[in-house]
């Protein structure tokens, strides 16, 4: 457990350990959370987790359908570039 104070202008200080565990640099933003019994405080993620579902799909393939051959083809070209060099 870590002890800080508050500041006249409400700001504190979170201890250099914490924030490089939690990864707090110099303006990450961060979400002030009222649980009833204090302050939860969390850094604002910079982007929103997504499923799978959700974005698959979303990248439109241009070109004619590859058939299952194809795939294979290209699977074992990149094992033997890979692998036998």
């Amino acid at each position: 457990m870590k002890i800080a104070k508050i500041s006249e202008t409400g700001q504190v200080i979170i201890p250099p350990e914490m924030r490089e565990t939690y990864s707090l640099d110099v303006g990450t933003e961060i979400i002030l959370t009222d649980t009833g019994k204090g302050i939860l405080i969390q850094p604002k993620l910079r982007f929103t987790p997504t499923t799978l579902n959700e974005v698959a799909g979303c990248l439109k393939y241009q070109g004619s359908p590859k058939t299952l051959e194809d795939m294979e083809a290209a699977i074992r070209q990149g094992i033997q570039e890979q692998w036998h060099d």
